[in-house]
């Protein structure tokens, strides 16, 4: 157990972490480009490593070139991932549109009298009475150019969103090149009577973060499998594409079943042309949901990482709230490196 002395010996450190804390909240704005580039140089810093004792012309490849080639191929990855999605999206767009007259048609005579009939609601007549009021709000309609810098500022917004895109690739390159200058400065700095605890603590954050890769991965392979079968099941034409874009993109909270979504509704469309035929579509991805956030993620990745499934929920809820998409990420790693910190200062103090 710690003395006073050596407890108050700890509140320096507890203050500086505290006001490390504050600033990172404080930077969270500007802070998702550099977030997102150390989380894949922390990822591919090992390939680098390898690359750069190979043997090219009787010398070393050199770290330089090992994280070009790195580099080089994220980004064909990126690109055939784009060469494979375009066609499919192409032919969805392009079957959707020769059904738009069918689904119009099935609008008209079937949904329309289906909603007068259900809930007394007359769209014609309704459309007539709204037409009826815009006619006689005209002079309050004209107000909504005030709302044209709001845009202006959305425009920005968007123009922000693609810099701070572009900035992920420079950052990453000089992460992935002097990771471990930077490793070694950052060791530097942590007081040698700290040292060794801090280098054991680290150690285990990184077989922890190891666990989350593996879980991950784990995760992605059970969601693909499952999104691909039932979609076969419920006879959709293009279960395996989009079971595989939906299971691939799990790894992002709630986007895999955004865009599965949206792709299983446009080939729903374009298959059956009726909203029958969509609603197996959308019940798989409501039971995907379920699945893959009450019970793969929490069993494959927050076992792993030694959180409870409750802890894994607030941990993307929260570091949403603070850094956003990015913050969405890296919640879960996070949270177990704040864990075993924890564990460990516990221990100390006991």
């Amino acid at each position: 157990m710690l003395t006073e002395p050596s407890f108050t010996r700890w509140l320096p450190y507890i203050a500086i972490g505290g006001a490390g804390a504050y600033l990172l909240y404080l930077l969270s704005p500007i802070l998702s480009p550099f977030l997102l580039a150390a989380a894949i140089a922390y990822l591919f810093d090992p390939l680098v490593d390898r690359l750069e004792k190979r043997k090219l012309w009787k010398r070393s490849l050199g770290r330089t070139a090992g994280t070009l080639i790195v580099l080089l191929g994220l980004v064909l990855a990126f690109v055939l991932l784009a060469l494979i999605l375009a066609p499919l999206v192409q032919a969805e767009t392009r079957l959707l549109m020769q059904q738009i007259p069918k689904v119009v048609e099935w609008g008209s005579q079937t949904l329309l009298p289906w909603l007068t009939g259900t809930f007394g609601i007359d769209l014609m007549r309704d459309q007539e009475q709204v037409l009826a009021w815009l006619k006689g709000h005209v002079a309050e309609l004209s107000q909504l150019t005030r709302y044209l810098p709001k845009l202006t500022d959305g425009g920005l917004a968007i123009l922000g969103f693609i810099a701070n895109l572009l900035l992920v690739p420079v950052v990453l390159f000089y992460l992935l090149r002097d990771w471990d200058h930077v490793m070694a400065h950052l060791a530097d700095w942590i007081p040698d009577p700290l040292k060794p605890k801090t280098i054991a603590i680290v150690r285990e954050i990184d077989r922890v973060l190891s666990e989350f890769v593996r879980g991950q991965v784990l995760v992605i392979l059970v969601m693909t499998v499952f999104y691909s079968f039932a979609l076969w099941f419920v006879g959709l034409d293009y279960a395996l594409a989009v079971g595989l874009i939906s299971g691939i993109l799990v790894f992002v909270p709630y986007l895999g079943v955004v865009v599965g979504v949206l792709l299983g509704t446009l080939a729903g469309l374009a298959q059956f042309g009726a909203l029958a035929g969509l609603l197996p579509i959308w019940g798989v991805f409501a039971v995907g949901q379920l699945l893959e956030g009450m019970a793969v993620t929490p069993w494959l990745v927050g076992e792993r990482v030694g959180l409870h499934p409750v802890a894994v929920i607030f941990a993307l809820m929260a570091f949403g709230q603070l850094f956003g998409f990015v913050g969405i990420l890296v919640a879960i790693p996070a949270a177990a490196a704040f864990l075993v910190a924890m564990r460990h200062l516990k221990a100390q103090l006991d």
